[in-house]
């Protein structure tokens, strides 16, 4: 089995930073893709990924803290919408948004709940 890291949560955070900060322009403008909601399920997929890995880290040094995992990632999305709506052109603060973040974060936690061992 592969020894817990931090390492591959740092880099999906900075994946997860670079996505979160693009301009709103460079996103494509497909009609089909809004009917479905798209943005809310890469929302959803980032922010379980983003858990998973932490959680798969953190594992050793966590065991009794496992909630604050979840809790700092969806604090992380809502502190992302402020930095979209202020700082990020064509970009604005989305409540949906951080319904979603909220929705990956407890996916994310259930299923570390599930598969990792602590």
């Amino acid at each position: 089995m592969l020894k817990p890291s931090i390492l591959p949560a740092i880099g999906w955070m900075i994946f997860c930073t670079i996505l979160l900060v693009l301009p709103g322009s460079a996103f494509p403008k497909e009609d089909w893709l809004s009917k479905i909601w798209f943005d809310k399920w890469v929302h959803i997929g980032l922010f379980a990924i983003m858990v998973v890995l932490w959680c798969w880290g953190l594992q050793q040094k966590m065991q009794r803290h496992y909630l604050l995992v979840p809790a700092a990632a969806l604090a992380y999305g809502i502190g992302m919408e402020f930095i979209q709506q202020h700082f990020v052109v064509n970009r604005s603060f989305d409540t949906g948004d951080i319904i979603a973040d909220a929705i990956g974060c407890l996916t994310g936690f259930g299923f570390s709940r599930k598969y990792i061992k602590k």
